[in-house]
């Protein structure tokens, strides 16, 4: 009786197969985990510019919760990036401009500039921002301690909604955040404040995702 087995090659060719799409399913993963916190970045991103817009048609409210919903898109950022060893520069850059977008631009508009002196402090809080945010991506923070930008718009945002959109208010706040994020005398980082729990909330978002993407800095010790 004779036995008629296939031939080699479609093993091989099968095997070949299997393991070209173990492959690319593994380089699928790795491309995953690599930019899933890109794709944060850039959500956040649309979350600033689709509340630019809002703000821009006069949807304030509609502003503000998107601004929101950008704050916890950037603290996940950071704290994906670092969870998954997925640090770059590109995530760098993209987590930078979505911050100067959302938290510093459109979060600049609900003051409603309305004449020359409403307008001069818009552009003094997108400056604050943009400062702030140059420190930051510099390695300076090490020295420089003011309040990260995604709290000061989550603040100002937090007011809005609470009290109703009233300007007077927000402006008030929009100056001493200013004052927070560009000088670090208005913002207290004593030893005391530094051991509390809260102030440790407060950089963990900020200060994770620059660990993250500044990991090749040298490590300075912190001026108190």
């Amino acid at each position: 009786m004779w036995m008629v087995s296939p031939p080699s090659g479609i093993f091989h060719h099968f095997k070949k197969l299997f393991l070209s799409e173990q492959a690319g399913r593994a380089q699928a993963l790795e491309f995953v985990r690599k930019n899933v916190a890109n794709a944060l970045s850039v959500a956040n991103l649309i979350m600033g510019l689709s509340s630019v817009l809002c703000s821009l048609n006069g949807q304030y409210h509609c502003a503000c919760w998107l601004l929101l919903i950008g704050f916890l898109l950037d603290l996940a950022d950071g704290a994906v990036a670092r969870q998954l060893n997925a640090c770059s520069a590109l995530g760098a850059k993209l987590d930078d401009f979505a911050d100067f977008t959302s938290f510093g631009l459109a979060t600049a508009l609900l003051l409603q500039a309305h004449g020359i002196l409403d307008g001069l402090l818009a552009i003094v809080y997108v400056l604050a921002v943009f400062s702030r945010l140059c420190f930051f991506s510099s390695g300076i923070p090490f020295m420089y301690r003011g309040l990260p930008c995604p709290y000061a718009s989550s603040l100002l945002t937090g007011t809005y909604l609470l009290t109703g959109g009233n300007l007077v208010v927000l402006r008030i706040v929009a100056m001493i955040m200013i004052l927070f994020m560009v000088d670090q005398g208005f913002y207290p980082h004593d030893k005391v404040l530094e051991s509390q729990l809260w102030k440790k909330m407060v950089y963990a978002g900020d200060d994770d995702s620059f660990m993250c993407h500044h990991d090749n800095l040298p490590k300075a010790t912190p001026v108190t």
